[in-house]
């Protein structure tokens, strides 16, 4: 053996010794067995053991949440390919579309940023129409949050996301087929990391994560392309966005209301902080707007008495605020 050859060999041994296992399974995603081949999607299944279809995962279990870590998200790596070879009872190829749906940042209450970056993953790496046999893009990683810490037993629950895929192909036998395909995460609370000191690194990390995260900066609403009332509620940018800002609604703006009233660290008042009445609904008359989140269930008397007890404090950007954890 040369030197050259020792060297590659050696690469690919240390390749293979650090690189994580893949669990991943090709799955049809639904539909029958003749058809399902022309687009599948390739996941870490695991439900039900028999037969698995979906992922159901237990937060920081490496076999299924990529990040490998319980800290109150799965993290899971899904592809898609057209004209797939997984089955011999399907022997069809020929995609010419592919829609994940809620994929449009375009104001649908379901839009998911992880089916958007599924889309566009297809649109780049998948040149529509093709024939070209298990023609997949590379994994996106969808991150589902748990649902929780919540109560004052601080309970956890499961999160769920459901990914739906329509895909048409192209004209076969002289007809167009149509192949639904859906797939269920779900991220299951670590029994023994249910503790908001284990999953968040302070009182705003929390309202941030449990609060703006999963009811606020979604589309149409107080994210980046919607800015609704010119208030921008993402990771990094919402704290800005807040303390001692004039709300665009004209009512609240009149009352001398801001969207989060406080001497920055030292004490805050919640009667005329206007995002705290938009949350609780207490707000004087159609004027003020409805509560938020809209259209949705009001959010948990946790969540509401944190943001309560933050602003209270003066709204501190780290540590814990007394009676938030």
């Amino acid at each position: 053996m040369n030197a050259m050859t020792a060297t590659a060999l050696a690469a690919t041994l240390a390749a293979a010794l650090c690189a994580p296992p893949s669990m991943a399974t090709v799955i049809g995603g639904g539909g029958g067995a003749s058809t399902d081949c022309l687009v599948v999607l390739d996941a870490p299944v695991n439900a039900p053991a028999s037969n698995p279809k979906q992922v159901r995962c237990v937060d920081g279990d490496p076999s299924c949440d990529a990040d490998g870590t319980a800290n109150g998200v799965c993290q899971f790596q899904v592809s898609v390919c057209a004209n797939s070879t997984f089955d011999a009872a399907c022997a069809l190829d020929g995609v010419q579309s592919i829609t994940v749906e809620h994929a449009a940042d375009n104001g649908d209450p379901k839009f998911d940023p992880d089916f958007q970056a599924l889309q566009d993953r297809i649109a780049n790496q998948i040149a529509l129409p093709t024939t070209t046999l298990d023609d997949c893009t590379t994994p996106t990683l969808f991150t589902v949050p748990i649902k929780g810490p919540l109560g004052g037993s601080n309970h956890c629950g499961p999160g769920r996301t459901k990914l739906k895929i329509s895909s048409l192909s192209s004209v076969i036998g002289g007809r167009v087929i149509k192949d639904r395909d859906k797939l269920k995460l779900t991220c299951i609370p670590d029994p023994n990391a249910c503790d908001p000191h284990a999953l968040f690194s302070g009182t705003f990390d929390r309202i941030q994560r449990q609060i703006f995260n999963q009811s606020c900066a979604l589309s149409g609403c107080h994210d980046s392309q919607t800015m609704a009332g010119n208030m921008l509620l993402e990771t990094g940018s919402s704290y800005g966005n807040l303390l001692n800002h004039t709300p665009d609604n004209a009512a609240a703006n009149a009352a001398g209301w801001l969207r989060i009233s406080v001497t920055q660290d030292v004490s805050g008042d919640p009667e005329s902080s206007f995002l705290y009445h938009k949350v609780t609904g207490d707000l004087p008359d159609v004027a003020y707007g409805v509560r938020m989140p809209k259209g949705k269930r009001k959010l948990h008397k946790t969540l509401r008495d944190i943001l309560r007890r933050w602003i209270e404090a003066g709204a501190p950007q780290g540590g814990w605020v007394p009676g938030t954890d």
